[in-house]
């Protein structure tokens, strides 16, 4: 008769057990370290993309509204040559560029009869008149333009004040 193979001590078989279920907990704890760390980083990539993204954007929009700028500078070129003239061909391109700049996101700042604001309105001229209440726009010089919901170029504009009082011009005068 052939010997039996030895077998394993029941206790070693044990040991064995408790030492792979041991280095499967530790590897299952360190398999979620990995999986959070790589979470991270996924979300830093992420946000990393979304800034860059928005940079560009940015760069780009400061480059368009440099040129779209130098553009409203030649649609009032235009505006006062195609007025001046009576030229209609002068008159369709001042129409066309407006149009462009129109589809552009450029629109023009409404001035006349609005209160003065300092972020829209470039006050060259102070202007008595009875038409307007005081701190109000009175007239347009230039007109202004606004870019993506941002002041492109300000209107040049006249601000309106009360007119002065004759009796205080007379009492001024009698004083000096």
């Amino acid at each position: 008769m052939s010997p039996e193979p030895p077998q394993p001590k029941p206790k070693r078989k044990d040991e064995r057990i408790a030492e792979l279920e041991a280095q499967l907990a530790e590897t299952r704890t360190q398999a979620d370290q990995y999986l959070t760390q790589l979470k991270y980083a996924k979300a830093d990539l992420d946000n990393i993309q979304k800034q860059s993204q928005r940079r560009i954007e940015e760069a780009n929009d400061r480059n368009n509204a440099r040129i779209l700028a130098q553009l409203t500078t030649l649609a009032d070129e235009l505006a006062l040559v195609a007025n001046n003239t009576g030229d209609k061909g002068v008159k369709m391109i001042h129409t066309k560029l407006l149009k462009l700049l129109e589809s552009e996101g450029v629109a023009p700042i409404e001035a006349v009869g609005k209160p003065f604001d300092p972020y829209c309105h470039e006050a060259v001229l102070e202007t008595e008149t009875d038409t307007c209440p005081p701190g109000t726009v009175a007239e347009e010089i230039r007109k202004g333009y606004n870019y993506k919901d941002k002041v492109l170029r300000a209107a040049m504009v006249k601000v309106a004040k009360a007119p002065s009082k004759k009796e205080e011009k007379d009492y001024d005068r009698e004083q000096a």
